[in-house]
């Protein structure tokens, strides 16, 4: 279990920022042979441990796979929220040689001559660089086919977030952070196999929403002015391949609706984008945009804006037609 304190200065401090370099560190675990990665994952995985076996440029990760639980924040920099991963590999290629010989001695002692470590003392530039190179080669076969949901995924759940913390205030925003997070005033545990205990002070605490949180759980305490956790994002199943369509003699909702506008009905389980929905269903936008006009106009749905996007969610209506019509239960459907 890790206990964080937050104190008011950190949570009145609180952002969120997004990381794909985070996402794949942690898909990295999730692919290793003794995972059993749930059905979101199913079809990912197998390309990824493709990608991790057969491409001899993804070896420099092997440190961070099968070596020490805890690793310099050299070689998994803290999010600034760039979008794009080739920013923050730039950044691993960046790190000064006095930052990476500090780090290894004080995550490596006694590791010194093991292979994996030797290069970062030896040649810190070039042991940056390729493992960069194998960041890049990793995210280039298992990853970036993936980007363009994940980060619909992850931009919209900074934007729910940012919502909830404004308009609820932060007792909402981290009593529903995600299942294997507790928040007992002041204190953030997190389950972990390891047991650790922090203390914020005056640092802003930093959030990381992650499609692939499921591998593992990321914590940096190192940095003097900001503390970072990541969390699981929603919608993960939007990764998954098309599932067939139910035939219609079944289908009580698709046969009232239609099966377009019943599937993108079947989507908002939470606040969703037209964009979001297209995603998920393999739709174009105006199509989704043109089932949503319609199920707002039925008073099935209710749209809000945030910024520059509109978020479509289910009414109470909505629900009822979903618990009654697709037999789902109605807790299900807005969970």
């Amino acid at each position: 279990m890790i206990r964080i304190e937050l104190d008011e200065a950190s949570l009145g401090a609180t952002r969120i920022a997004i990381s794909p370099l985070w996402d794949a560190f942690c898909s990295l675990h999730l692919a290793m042979p003794h995972r059993h990665p749930s059905r979101p994952y199913e079809e990912w995985v197998v390309r990824a441990r493709e990608v991790l076996r057969e491409d001899d440029r993804t070896h420099a990760l092997r440190l961070l796979i099968d070596g020490p639980l805890q690793f310099p924040d050299f070689m998994l920099p803290r999010p600034v929220g760039a979008t794009a991963v080739e920013a923050e590999l730039d950044a691993v290629r960046a790190t000064p040689a006095e930052v990476v010989r500090a780090g290894i001695a004080e995550h490596y002692t006694g590791l010194e001559d093991h292979p994996y470590v030797r290069p970062y003392l030896a040649d810190p530039e070039g042991a940056c660089a390729a493992l960069a190179d194998a960041y890049a080669a990793y995210w280039e076969g298992a990853m970036a086919a993936h980007w363009p949901v994940m980060r619909r995924l992850v931009e919209d759940e900074v934007l729910i977030r940012a919502r909830t913390f404004a308009t609820e205030g932060v007792d909402a925003l981290f009593t529903g952070l995600e299942s294997r997070a507790t928040w007992q005033p002041p204190v953030l545990e997190l389950t972990k196999h390891i047991d650790a205990e922090y203390r914020a002070g005056e640092r802003r605490l930093l959030l990381v929403p992650l499609v692939f949180a499921e591998g593992c759980r990321l914590y940096s305490t190192d940095d003097p002015e900001v503390l970072t956790l990541s969390f699981q994002a929603r919608g993960a199943g939007a990764l998954r391949e098309r599932p067939a369509e139910r035939g219609d003699s079944g289908d009580r909702l698709g046969l009232l609706l239609g099966r377009g506008r019943a599937s993108v009905l079947r989507q908002l389980g939470g606040p969703l984008t037209t964009a979001g929905i297209a995603d998920r269903l393999g739709l174009a936008p105006s199509t989704v945009s043109e089932h949503l006009s319609a199920l707002a106009e039925a008073d099935v749905v209710t749209r809000h804006r945030i910024g520059r996007s509109v978020y479509y969610q289910l009414t109470d209506t909505g629900r009822a037609l979903l618990a009654l019509l697709s037999g789902e239960d109605v807790l299900r459907a807005v969970s």
